[in-house]
């Protein structure tokens, strides 16, 4: 099960990330702690790099249960209309509950933002720790940028090569994921690169088990629909255990990326 010296790329089934993400969304607020940090860091750094924005149409990107919904509305209290694209079309409602009074400026859009159709233009398009999911993000950046003005903003983060590395370097398998240099590089292509970063969060847990726990709280165990036996779950456990164990339990890594960029003319 198990191959240390390779790792094989997955491509994301979104039906099954559809399905993963339903089923975390009662757990997600409480364990996406980098999430809600990832969401923090790009509003922070799009405030920064273009602190004359003040966007009043809006879209967002795999809003989930509203984590960066909310703190962009509190960002930018001249938003007038905000549509939000997900798979799981049930975060509707838990985004409304969220926010409360700003409820009626969305427009939820369910479905895969590389296929829906989109029926605006936008000030700001936003996302946050959702992009590393899609199949064609230079298809996808093409299609954002006939939907901004000129002097629009795309802002968002994903999630670089180092991302989970204890469980794809154990199990084998992840996500294809890029380097800063090569997330530039595509949006590039179409856009203005304003701003690039990346950093690493590290996160520890009492052991393996609790950090299955945490990515199926989270819906990020998304990658294959085969059911581990009792045998290769004890071998993770002990593999894990030997090769990333520290003071604190066991770690997991994180490595968030961002982008702010402007359309190119």
């Amino acid at each position: 099960m198990y191959d240390a010296t390779h790792t094989s790329s997955m491509i994301p089934d979104k039906k099954l990330i559809k399905l993963r993400f339903e089923k975390a969304a009662a757990t997600y607020e409480q364990q996406a702690v980098v999430q809600a940090r990832v969401a923090a860091r790009l509003l922070n750094l799009l405030q920064k790099i273009v602190p004359e924005l003040k966007p009043a149409d809006v879209l967002e990107i795999g809003c989930c249960t509203g984590l960066l919904t909310e703190k962009t509305l509190t960002r930018f209290p001249g938003i007038e209309h905000f549509t939000l694209c997900d798979l799981v079309a049930s975060f509707e409602q838990h985004v409304c509950r969220r926010i409360g009074t700003h409820a009626h400026k969305l427009t939820f859009l369910p479905g895969d933002i590389e296929v829906v159709p989109l029926p605006d233009r936008y000030d700001l398009i936003i996302s946050s720790s959702t992009l590393h999911w899609v199949h064609d993000l230079p298809g996808l950046c093409a299609k954002l940028h006939g939907h901004l003005y000129p002097d629009s903003i795309l802002a968002f983060s994903l999630y670089g090569t180092d991302n989970l590395r204890e469980i794809r370097t154990i199990a084998g398998k992840g996500l294809n994921y890029r380097t800063l240099d090569q997330l530039r590089n595509v949006v590039a292509e179409r856009f203005d690169v304003l701003a690039a970063g990346e950093t690493r969060e590290t996160l520890w847990y009492t052991d393996p088990v609790a950090v299955l726990q945490h990515l199926r709280a989270t819906g990020v165990n998304s990658i294959g629909q085969q059911a581990w036996t009792r045998r290769q779950i004890a071998t993770f456990i002990t593999d894990y255990t030997a090769r990333f164990s520290g003071a604190q339990g066991v770690c997991l890594t994180y490595h968030p990326m961002f982008i702010v960029a402007r359309p190119k003319r």
